[in-house]
């Protein structure tokens, strides 16, 4: 029984980034949010409650475009040239962000500038995800194995719109992160703010999946031929039931956990709508998982490193979550 090495490392790749997506996205939500919060103090407690583990969250990026990097390299390099000025605007923005972290509590007369910062940072890192992923769904241009499209192919309506649905998504991860580790006047703000935001997220998905099909005609085929549109159906059946625990749990006043969890169930579910249109494609529209990957020796030899490397991440991410869990108050600060 031969093993399929290719297979198992994009589905490695695809969790590292869905890791990443999940546990920054409500990071870069609280900065997305930072600026509408009550006031200085306020933001400062909305900053302690992701002070122990942001930086931590960002290991699943590294681990996710370093496997691309070493795994599939031919993707890599077809996608990199199509999408340099929105990872380098991301990374920009991270780098910026994390420097606005560290700095607003370090200083008096430039604070109002790092806290800009901050909100700035993650506010051009999610931009620029949710256009680098429309530019992806749509397809990238590539003749032999190079890439052959534009410096601007990535500058469309469908990426726009990915990227205003990303950066809603993130907000109402921040929101409701905020309502599960704080209390008070603070998590009355977050609730109103969660179900606003919460509706133009599902509203943006719909516009988004409504796109989506007529992009391309596998993608057509994928989600309404028959048998495969059958199984595909199966996702937005578990997306309409993660959104209506979303409302049950804001509707709940005394629920703080739902309406984090069925955020992260509805990120979850929306990822795995993006597996149906793909697959087996790792670059749309014609570069698959076996032509992109790497010699068999280089995936096996990589995959030892991973067998032992995935588990440390997993166990250390855990316990900070574990040891940091429960309700940030005004008084708490890791700072």
């Amino acid at each position: 029984m031969s093993i399929d090495l290719p297979f198992i490392w994009v589905g490695l790749i695809a969790f590292a980034v869905l890791a990443y997506v999940l546990l920054d996205g409500f990071d870069l939500g609280i900065g997305i949010l930072f600026p509408f919060l009550a006031d200085r103090e306020e933001r400062h407690l909305a900053m302690n409650t992701i002070a122990p583990v942001w930086d931590g969250n960002e290991t699943w990026l590294v681990l996710g475009g370093g496997g691309l990097f070493a795994v599939f390299p031919l993707a890599y390099a077809i996608v990199m040239p199509a999408l340099y000025p929105l990872i380098i605007a991301m990374l920009l923005g991270l780098i910026f962000r994390g420097v606005a972290f560290e700095f607003v509590h370090r200083t008096r007369r430039m604070q109002g500038f790092w806290e800009l910062g901050f909100w700035g940072g993650s506010l051009v890192a999610a931009i620029a995800q949710g256009m680098a992923l429309g530019a992806l769904v749509q397809g990238i241009a590539v003749e032999g194995r190079a890439y052959a499209g534009g410096s601007w192919d990535w500058l469309t309506p469908f990426s726009a719109l990915t990227a205003l649905a990303l950066v809603v998504g993130y907000a109402l991860l921040g929101a409701t992160w905020l309502i599960l580790k704080t209390e008070g006047a603070t998590l009355a703000r977050a609730r109103r703010f969660a179900m606003p935001l919460g509706v133009a997220l599902i509203a943006l998905i719909g516009a988004v999946s409504l796109a989506t099909p007529f992009l391309r005609p596998e993608y057509l085929e994928r989600w309404f031929g028959w048998p495969s549109g059958a199984w595909s159906a199966v996702v937005p059946i578990l997306l309409a039931l993660a959104v209506w625990q979303l409302w049950t749990g804001l509707r709940h006043q005394e629920d703080h956990r739902r309406p984090f969890l069925a955020t992260v169930a509805i990120f979850i579910l929306s990822y795995a709508g993006l597996g149906v249109s793909f697959y087996p494609n790792l670059v749309p529209p014609a570069l698959t998982i076996a032509e992109a990957a790497a010699p068999t020796s280089s995936l096996l030899f990589l995959l030892v490193g991973a067998a032992l490397l995935i588990p440390m991440i997993l166990a250390y991410t855990a316990y900070s979550y574990w040891v940091f869990r429960g309700k940030v108050g005004p008084a708490d600060g890791y700072h």
